[in-house]
């Protein structure tokens, strides 16, 4: 059988110490951010492990996406007319991978980026020198990539400062998905995809804790980075070991709350569920100053998760 093309990494075979080339695609969302766009396929195609395909998913369908698809030969452009949020588009988007035949699938957003040529690579390394099924790099902040995107787990608490973090080459079991995730694409047959009523903000954490709750071997390899707009903005802090996060819009806000009451209940995050009762009517009545219109929102947001209630996208 043949060999794929622009495939240049190799994994091991344990039985008889033959090789055999990596496979991987890319699974790309976007959604009317053209800078962005063209920001990402340029770092894909420099990365020292060339890509089998890049499948991109364009949520908002625009020509502008199209033609910038266009001029790179190796990409596959899908328009949706139907705003499929974050949750359908990787859904789809990862579905058109697996069935290239790539053995592995690097899922991310339009407004992630790899840092540098060799991230691909040091992932499909720490693949094969840990026996893992999934693993993702660290996310670092495009203004300031000293700086953590989104905080991450240390045994002081929550950290935001990336040297801290590269002392510790790897995070077991934990990710922040999907920014540059690569997993095998056997682990969606075990895990399925991305629950598509959750629409945005919260998919990727149901995703986690199914991969956990699977019993998948995954992890963070903080050698790796990927660049993505930081949620520093969203963080509000209640006491020293406790913070909330509230989106910036309506539209956004809405989906995060009820994502949060429907995973709490979903996956039954009991210590979610008491930080979430006690931390946010503080956020709203004191940190942000009698905001009771916020508070009546998040109640009636997270209520209709709580209670499994799903309509069709606001």
């Amino acid at each position: 059988m043949a060999e794929k093309e622009g495939v240049c990494a190799v994994s091991h075979d344990n039985e008889n110490g033959s090789t055999k080339p990596h496979s991987v695609a890319a699974a790309l969302l976007t959604n009317n951010r053209p800078e962005d766009l063209v920001r990402a396929l340029q770092a894909l195609s420099r990365q020292s492990v060339p890509l089998q395909d890049i499948i991109v998913v364009d949520t908002a369908a625009t020509p502008q996406a199209e033609e910038i698809c266009s001029r790179h030969g190796q990409v596959r452009y899908v328009p949706s007319l139907s705003n499929l949020g974050g949750a359908g588009g990787f859904s789809l988007a990862m579905l058109l991978a697996i069935a290239t035949g790539a053995e592995h699938i690097w899922i991310m957003d339009d407004d992630a980026c790899p840092e540098g040529p060799d991230c691909l690579a040091t992932l499909l390394a720490a693949m094969s020198e840990r026996e893992l099924q999934a693993v993702s790099p660290i996310i670092v902040a495009p203004v300031d990539s000293s700086r953590l995107a989104f905080p991450y787990p240390q045994a002081g608490g929550p950290t935001y400062d990336r040297k801290e973090i590269e002392q510790t080459p790897f995070i077991p079991s934990f990710a922040q998905l999907f920014n540059g995730l690569l997993i095998h694409k056997d682990v969606f047959f075990t895990v399925g995809l991305p629950d598509m009523k959750l629409f945005i903000r919260g998919d990727e954490v149901d995703f986690l804790l199914r991969m956990r709750r699977a019993g998948i071997r995954f992890g963070t390899v903080t050698g790796a980075a990927m660049s993505h707009p930081p949620g520093w903005g969203e963080v509000h802090k209640v006491t020293k070991g406790m913070q909330a996060l509230v989106p910036e819009g309506e539209f956004k806000r809405y989906y995060f709350f009820r994502n949060r009451g429907y995973l709490a209940r979903r996956h039954r995050r009991i210590r979610s569920l008491l930080v979430d009762l006690v931390g946010y009517p503080i956020v709203f009545v004191v940190v942000r100053g009698g905001d009771y219109s916020g508070l009546r929102q998040w109640w009636g947001a997270f209520w209709d998760g709580l209670n499994y209630r799903f309509g069709p996208p606001r």
